[in-house]
């Protein structure tokens, strides 16, 4: 009998989710059996699935289901693969949307920041459109604010009035309210100094505050932290320079630090640093129970076919047993895993090129299984 038991809330959620997130279950069944650690595994509803079964119920419509919520703060960590899809896609006032889930999920948890790591695999450092001079040695991380900012703001539509401020005379104008307060700011820009001090020592602040009141604020605050901080290098950089500083020098950053819109698009910019988003893993962290996800979407136009890449799923597992289970000797043996398919050549369809031998593209259960075995 296993000496240690997690739970985790498994969410498949939409489109790609339940076959990639079938393979993360593979490795953990795997990590399990050699550290004698039992992952009980247990899959709830969220996201597009989560609309279309409380629908068919007859009961309140919702992304996030109470029994998911419930399910969620019950475990010890939180496994996401993807929501959203066309089937979903709904801009009018007041329809439940697959993303309002994984926004109210993130609230509901306390899950105040998102920790992207964006490393270069050798093996793929021709996979991605930039230069290989660009890419080579690549090592940052992305600290995004997860709870304030404008996704979470007040948000209005309505008509113009005559002679009535922004609306002016005629038609319908919308209106999202962008706010943060000094302790959202100061415990995310914290923990990415923490972050920096045992890494590179190099903290870059992104900002907008040539133009916005929360960013000079936020700057304000990043500054008070570094004060704090002698040992960390702090930078000031507008978001517009982050942008293209990202795809031009990213070897200059360790450990980046921004709001949630700024962070929301970096960090999808830097993803394609490695050539692919399905490569990518992120963790949601703040007070209550961590979350890990892949940073790709649920990818409609390919869900069924057999063909995801899951390492991005993968790696979520990498940094759920960092972070929330302190089991580093795993998370080292499982990035490894992943590193030694790589540079054997095995490659799902998104992260092959013209180079790459027919035998040598899996599917993504071929792929979990090349992990699988990798793990010895």
């Amino acid at each position: 009998m296993s000496s240690t038991t997690y739970r985790i809330c498994t969410l498949p959620g939409d489109g790609i989710g339940p076959e990639i997130i079938a393979e993360a279950k593979k490795v953990l069944a795997a990590l399990g059996e050699k550290y004698d650690v039992q992952f009980v595994c247990k899959d709830q509803l969220i996201g597009g699935a989560a609309i279309d079964a409380t629908e068919a119920a007859g009961g309140p419509v919702s992304a996030l289901p109470d029994a998911t919520l419930d399910a969620a703060r019950a475990a010890d960590a939180v496994l996401l693969a993807a929501v959203g899809g066309p089937k979903w896609t709904d801009t009018r006032v007041g329809a439940v949307r697959p993303e309002q889930g994984l926004l109210a999920i993130r609230k509901e948890l306390g899950l105040y920041l998102n920790l992207r790591p964006v490393r270069m695999f050798d093996a793929l450092i021709d996979a991605s459109t930039l230069k290989r001079e660009v890419l080579t040695g690549v090592d940052l991380v992305i600290v995004r604010e997860l709870t304030g900012g404008l996704y979470f703001g007040g948000h209005e539509r309505m008509m113009g009035v005559e002679g009535a401020g922004v609306g002016g005379t005629r038609g319908e104008y919308a209106r999202d309210i962008l706010e943060y307060s000094e302790y959202e700011v100061d415990r995310v820009v914290r923990w990415a100094f923490d972050a920096a001090r045992r890494r590179r020592g190099v903290v870059h602040s992104v900002d907008k505050a040539n133009v916005l009141d929360t960013s000079r604020m936020w700057r304000e605050v990043a500054h008070n932290v570094a004060a704090e901080y002698p040992d960390v290098t702090l930078e000031d950089m507008y978001v517009d320079n982050a942008a293209m500083q990202l795809v031009a020098n990213p070897r200059q950053f360790d450990v980046l630090v921004t709001e949630n819109t700024f962070g929301d698009i970096l960090s999808d910019e830097a993803s394609m640093l490695t050539g692919s988003l399905g490569m990518l893993a992120s963790a949601s962290l703040g007070d209550g129970t961590a979350l890990y996800e892949p940073s790709h979407g649920s990818a409609p136009d390919i869900a069924g076919q057999g063909i995801a890449n899951p390492i991005a799923q993968v790696l979520s597992v990498e940094l759920m047993l960092r972070y929330s289970f302190g089991m580093d000797a795993a998370a080292d043996e499982l990035a490894a895993a992943v590193t030694r398919v790589l540079d054997e050549g095995w490659r799902t369809v998104d992260i092959a090129d013209e180079s790459t031998p027919a035998d040598k593209v899996l599917g993504t259960a071929a792929m979990g299984d090349k992990i699988v075995e990798a793990l010895g």
